[in-house]
């Protein structure tokens, strides 16, 4: 039986994603795991997907965006944002349909900023939005696998590593279940919020 690609399997929502899949079902690639994986360099990302075979699906919860204050971001930052979070998404899929088995999901991260920007995160906001519109976007083209994307709100448990009150984020093994509903069910161009209330 063939397995899902978890991208961004060292983080926070990566291993939530591996775990609720099962270590047996799931193949983890990140920048410091065995399958080595740096999502912003398409090189690094061809060979992990030549590596990996057939799949049955891909996760990717992968991809860095920075948060800064608007009057000290830079044009290395922007590109920094853009070359992660969205390029590198955009090539999962677009070097990962091959291997995805036809009617497969290839389910991508945005997050909650693309619709409640925040100070600090005028970078941020419109690479997520932009992952949103590109999995829109490619819903309409003739691929054989289901492109969408789960929007976490807040994690509880970051939440809680930035010294707040983690009662107003959603914990990280149930935004582990959007990204398994979408993998299962979702539909394609289908962005799947999942926050608390």
């Amino acid at each position: 039986m063939s397995k899902t690609l978890v991208i961004g399997a060292a983080g926070l929502l990566g291993s939530a994603v591996v775990a609720a899949l099962g270590e047996e079902n799931a193949i983890r690639a990140s920048r410091t795991s065995s399958e080595s994986v740096d999502i912003s360099d398409r090189k690094s990302l061809a060979a992990l997907i030549a590596r990996v075979g057939t799949l049955e699906g891909i996760v990717c919860t992968g991809g860095a965006a920075r948060f800064k204050p608007y009057d000290q971001q830079n044009d290395e930052d922007w590109a920094f944002c853009l070359a992660n979070k969205l390029m590198g998404q955009i090539n999962v899929v677009r070097m990962g349909a091959k291997a995805v088995r036809p009617g497969g999901a290839i389910t991508l991260t945005s997050g909650v900023l693309a619709q409640h920007p925040i100070p600090g995160g005028t970078m941020i906001t419109p690479v997520n939005a932009g992952v949103e519109a590109f999995v829109r976007a490619v819903a309409v083209e003739s691929l054989p696998v289901r492109v969408n994307a789960v929007s976490p709100g807040w994690v509880a448990e970051t939440l809680q590593a930035m010294g707040r009150d983690p009662t107003g984020g959603i914990p990280a093994a149930e935004v582990a279940q959007a990204f398994l509903r979408q993998q299962r069910d979702g539909a394609s161009g289908s962005v799947l919020l999942s926050a608390k209330g």
